[in-house]
């Protein structure tokens, strides 16, 4: 009743202060300590009881057994143990299959997941009272590690759809719906956060905690925390954060959600003090608590404050990497001396470990590469010595050497240089001439012609002294129709604008046109009509009898009578300009 109820370390309590150990209490026993997730103790139990039990429930004892080892391998990281288990359903098949997961052994382990696929359908399909529903939700906890193992491998699209698919059939088992529904998030990221926070409601059902491991529980806390920092919920993602921190005090992961929190803020100094205060409290998990302090002291452009950071990292300090990394900021800030000694620490500890080894070779001759980069030749003599013992036949490091003790000793230099191969080795057996005449050749050498016959040449040159070509003039393009006897135009290199004759554009002739202005306008505009800029112009009201008033108005054409001097149907419209700021707008 306990173990029903959830109780599982009041269970354990009363399986112990048992007078009797029955073989039913054995069997609880080993559910009870496989929910506490003591699987050490758990596999003793399930293996004294394989052994000393012989009755029809040896095949659930051995998927026990295998459920154990699986968990000890995904989740304890412990090396797989070869117990004789067989593979002949697919739950054993299937835990087989789990137990490769955990050893990174993807491959395989989806060829089993195949293989459980198959045993599944076959054994269901004996059963005439089983549907097809019924065999898709039995396998849907194998389709969802088959997903699983899928975005391991990367294959991330498959991955979803099989993952979704799962969650379409809505099995009755909320674990199983939990796990699949925090890898569809997972997968999600920073992107589709509206499905993200659909898919974020089936990992808070009822019970789903007696159902999956505590580091499943772990994970899934994690992933909220981070969607809600994704949807910009700043407060939610700070208190499940400190939730996480106060539950796992050594974890490193809560504290950089909440450094992510903060540097979306631009609070990179307050981030940087709370990686700081967690590195000091926890150094056994400070590497990379402090690989993220360097990233947000390079960010704020503290350069040498991150290398002080990186070199404070004893995890990492001789990792080629590492001291790839701490060079290059180094040359940047232009501290070369810092640099060398990096070199210099480097190659010590190799020296000390793995004398003569490929790394150990390599390192220096990246130190002296660098060293004669820089100018430091003198610095680079016992590099390129050492590299020279170690093969002698290296002609490219005995030439740098002679190089670099040309500046310092130069009969140094002069007895090294005899150990250079002469010049007749390495001479090429190649024909000049051919090779210059060849198709590939940019440059081909011209040979001149010998002068025979009555045409001596034209010109003499003394010797040593160098004949330059003649070039041929080209004749010029003549344009189109173009009249040779005309006199050319003197102006026609200057602009339209600057020549003499240049009387500027006509304009206005589309103003004569009748369309603007006022109603009954003529083609010939207001000025036209305008009697006082005539040079006699009649008074507006002329006089009773006056010949000049009466002539006027007997000759003038009223404007309503005027034909206009163009029809509509050759008269251009112009386009309206729309008025910005919507409908309605000023």
């Amino acid at each position: 009743i306990e173990y029903r109820l959830n109780r599982v370390e009041s269970a354990l309590k009363t399986i112990e202060a048992a007078p009797e150990q029955t073989d039913k209490l054995k069997e609880l026993y080993g559910q009870v300590l496989y929910r506490l997730e003591r699987y050490d103790d758990c596999k003793s139990v399930y293996t004294d009881l394989i052994r000393n039990s012989q009755d029809e429930y040896e095949e659930e004892r051995k998927t026990n057994l295998a459920a154990v080892v699986a968990s000890m391998s995904q989740w304890e990281e412990a090396p797989l143990e070869d117990l004789g288990l067989p593979e002949s359903t697919y739950e054993l098949c299937y835990n087989a299959a789990c137990a490769l997961i955990g050893q990174g052994q993807l491959t395989e382990s989806f060829n089993k997941l195949r293989q459980a696929e198959e045993l599944c359908r076959v054994s269901l399909a004996e059963d005439s009272d089983v549907t097809e529903e019924d065999i898709e939700s039995e396998l849907a906890v194998i389709h969802s590690q088959m997903a699983y193992v899928m975005q391991l491998q990367g294959r991330t699209d498959e991955a979803l759809q099989l993952y979704n698919q799962v969650i379409k059939l809505k099995p009755s088992d909320v674990g199983l719906l939990a796990v699949t529904a925090n890898n569809i998030i997972t997968i999600n990221k920073d992107q589709n956060v509206f499905d993200s926070k659909k898919k974020v409601k089936l990992t808070n059902a009822e019970g789903v905690e007696y159902k999956l491991a505590r580091k499943q529980l772990q994970a899934i806390d994690f992933n909220k925390a981070l969607l809600a920092m994704y949807t910009n919920q700043a407060d939610q993602c700070r208190k499940l954060a400190s939730s996480l921190q106060s539950q796992n005090p050594g974890h490193p992961r809560p504290v950089l959600i909440q450094v992510a929190q903060l540097c979306r803020e631009k609070q990179h100094s307050r981030a940087i003090e709370l990686l700081q205060q967690f590195s000091d409290q926890h150094p056994e998990s400070a590497s990379g608590i402090k690989l993220t302090m360097a990233q947000l002291y390079l960010i704020q452009g503290h350069v040498t404050k991150a290398c002080d950071v990186l070199r404070s990292i004893e995890e990492f300090k001789h990792k080629s990497g590492m001291i790839s990394a701490l060079v290059t900021m180094y040359a940047h800030e232009e501290d070369i001396d810092s640099a060398i000694e990096i070199f210099k620490q480097a190659i010590d500890h190799y020296q000390s470990e793995q004398p003569g080894s490929a790394a150990h070779l390599a390192l220096v001759r990246e130190a002296a590469n660098f060293k004669l980069k820089y100018g430091r030749k003198k610095e680079a003599i016992s590099d390129l010595e050492q590299l020279w013992k170690q093969n002698p036949k290296d002609i490219h490091t005995l030439a740098q050497l002679i190089s670099a003790y040309s500046l310092v000793d130069t009969d140094k230099a002069k007895s090294l240089s005899k150990h250079l191969p002469s010049a007749d080795t390495m001479a090429l057996n190649v024909d000049v001439d051919e090779l210059e005449n060849s198709i590939g050749a940019t440059y081909v050498r011209k040979k001149a012609a010998k002068v025979t016959g009555e045409n001596p040449p034209k010109e003499q040159t003394q010797p040593g002294e160098i004949k330059k070509k003649k070039k041929k003039k080209k004749k010029g393009k003549r344009p189109k129709n173009c009249d040779l006897n005309a006199t050319p135009d003197l102006e026609r290199w200057l602009p339209m604008k600057e020549r003499t004759y240049y009387r500027g554009k006509k304009k206005g002739k589309k103003k004569d046109q009748i369309g603007k202005g006022t109603q009954g306008a003529t083609a010939g505009g207001a000025a036209e009509l305008d009697a006082s800029k005539t040079a006699s112009s009649p008074p507006t009201s002329p006089r009773p009898g006056s010949a000049s008033g009466s002539s006027t108005a007997a000759t003038a054409v009223p404007p309503r009578q005027q034909k206009p001097a163009a029809s509509g149907a050759t008269r251009k419209k112009v386009p309206q300009k729309k008025k910005k700021g919507g409908k309605g707008g000023w």
